[in-house]
């Protein structure tokens, strides 16, 4: 009876009219994203300051791709994590677990001295945290909602607004903690670790909310494997892992010991991971026998979607390296009457998100059956992202390439990426959980993150291309090029509909 009561209450009591369940998942998504971003808006001067300036003085374009494919092996570490939480042991641990793994990572980094060790050790704690924690909160998420249920998308853009709060606020605090300036030669005036410390406090806030919540408002959601391995085949399983992990290991000591390994190396190999790896696993999904003809569609439908999220990512992950920058190098800081720190761009899109969110998300609610289908809400959101991305050429045409720009271009670009966003990220959440197989329910959300990774992966390539002489060829030819992709996506809608075999 009080187990009855309790799930009672807990289907009767809703957020913003949605399942009460979501508040718990969202604040958990808004420390964990505070963490990561906060880490993320000082993590590109850290690495190319310096060493007099508190910095690891690595070269900027080596930083700008080690940045990106940091960012694409998080992302591409979805699929193994959902995996394992499909398989093994379930998505609320998985939550959990990514959870410590997270807060370990910023940890390391918040140890003075820990130099380019504790940053690579970071990294790893950081990409396996991440995979075990982003596909299974969103697939949670898809959980509170039958697949017919209207409130779905608005849903998933409630959880995202959880993501641009966090993103929000963290690079306005950690940036004003760290105070940056590339030219002091005290690193006491540069705080990284204390902002990476903060960012470890973060993630244990959303922690301890989320292990003090979770089985009150999220019932039995997450806590069981959907297609879990037999005992036998969990054993052989976990000792092929950690036979390839050792392998791993062993090949890098070995180009370490031959003086082969370099930052290079590990940028290329992940780039050519980040666009591999999807394409093996759509292979993977097409031929499994536990893939019935109806989800062979849906799946087929997803790859179209597919690309267009790895085009919308590979402009919107760009703030992190290239506006970041752009910012600190080709933008007017004074130009409004008071100096502003280069980490303010990065609370753009966040703060842009937080304001437009909820409207979208009502007038989604609000036109029930008559909102544009999936295809054709990618098609504007991308047709915004490249349009925006293109904006940054108008300064470049006016004053050319070396005259500091107003901030106000940087706003207006980021801005109206960042609306495209509210149309792809969010849909993008709500129709890889519709459309994911059963028996690759966490997985295929993970390969939904995955297209970050591999925008991520492109990023890390192409940003070698941006320098301070060219930077309004680079926004406006990669802009024009989004644009076009847009419009070639508007008119395949329709059979990506087909496809999608009821699924809205």
């Amino acid at each position: 009876m009080t187990d009855t009561t309790a799930e009672s209450r807990r289907r009767q009591r809703t957020f913003f009219g949605h399942p009460w369940g979501l508040s718990t998942l969202f604040l958990t998504e808004t420390w964990e994203r505070f963490s990561y971003y906060g880490m993320r808006a000082i993590l590109l001067y850290y690495m190319y300051f310096a060493a007099s300036s508190g910095g690891l003085g690595m070269d900027q374009s080596t930083a700008k791709s080690v940045v990106s494919v940091y960012g694409a092996a998080i992302y591409m570490s979805g699929i193994l994590g959902g995996w394992f939480a499909d398989r093994i042991i379930g998505a609320r641990q998985s939550i959990t677990w990514g959870a410590v793994l997270i807060m370990g990572a910023h940890i390391a980094l918040s140890v003075p001295g820990g130099g380019r060790t504790a940053l690579f050790t970071s990294m790893v704690l950081l990409v396996v945290g991440t995979g075990l924690l982003k596909p299974n909160i969103t697939k949670a998420v898809g959980d509170l909602y039958d697949d017919k249920d209207a409130r779905r998308d608005a849903g998933f853009t409630l959880f995202v607004m959880g993501v641009q709060l966090g993103a929000f606020i963290s690079p306005l605090v950690i940036g004003a903690l760290t105070s940056t300036d590339a030219t002091s030669t005290d690193p006491a005036n540069n705080q990284f670790h204390l902002g990476f410390g903060l960012a470890a406090i973060g993630m244990a806030a959303g922690l301890a909310q989320y292990l003090v919540r979770g089985n009150r408002t999220l019932g039995h959601i997450g806590r069981t494997p959907p297609s879990p391995l037999e005992p036998e085949s969990r054993r052989r399983v976990l000792l092929t892992m950690g036979g390839g992990l050792a392998v791993l290991v062993l090949v890098i000591a070995g180009l370490v010991a031959t003086g082969t390994f370099s930052a290079d190396l590990v940028v290329n190999a992940i780039s050519l991971l980040s666009i591999a790896v999807p394409i093996g696993y759509f292979v993977v999904m097409l031929r499994s026998p536990k893939v019935t003809a109806l989800e062979r569609s849906r799946v087929k439908a997803f790859i179209p979607l597919f690309v267009a999220m790895v085009v919308f990512w590979f402009i919107e992950e760009q703030q992190a390296g290239v506006f970041a920058q752009y910012a600190a190098q080709q933008t007017d800081l004074d130009a409004w009457g008071v100096h502003l720190d280069p980490e303010w761009a990065q609370s753009i899109n966040p703060i842009v998100m937080l304001v437009f969110a909820p409207l979208i998300a009502t007038i989604w609610v609000r036109m029930g059956r008559n909102q544009p289908n999936t295809p054709r809400k990618f098609s504007i959101g991308l047709l915004l992202t490249g349009g925006g991305f293109a904006l940054m050429f108008i300064p470049y045409l006016l004053n050319g390439a070396h005259a500091p720009a107003n901030p106000v271009w940087l706003l207006l670009s980021i801005g109206v990426i960042s609306v495209g966003e509210l149309l792809v990220n969010p849909v993008s959440l709500s129709a890889s959980s519709a459309l994911a197989p059963a028996a690759f329910t966490s997985q295929i959300i993970g390969l939904n993150y995955a297209s970050d990774a591999a925008g991520q992966g492109l990023i890390a390539q192409f940003s070698k291309l941006y320098t301070p002489e060219n930077w309004g060829l680079y926004f406006g030819g990669l802009g024009l090029f989004v644009v076009l992709c847009a419009v070639v996506l508007w008119f395949v809608s329709p059979l990506i509909h087909r496809w999608m075999a009821g699924v809205d």
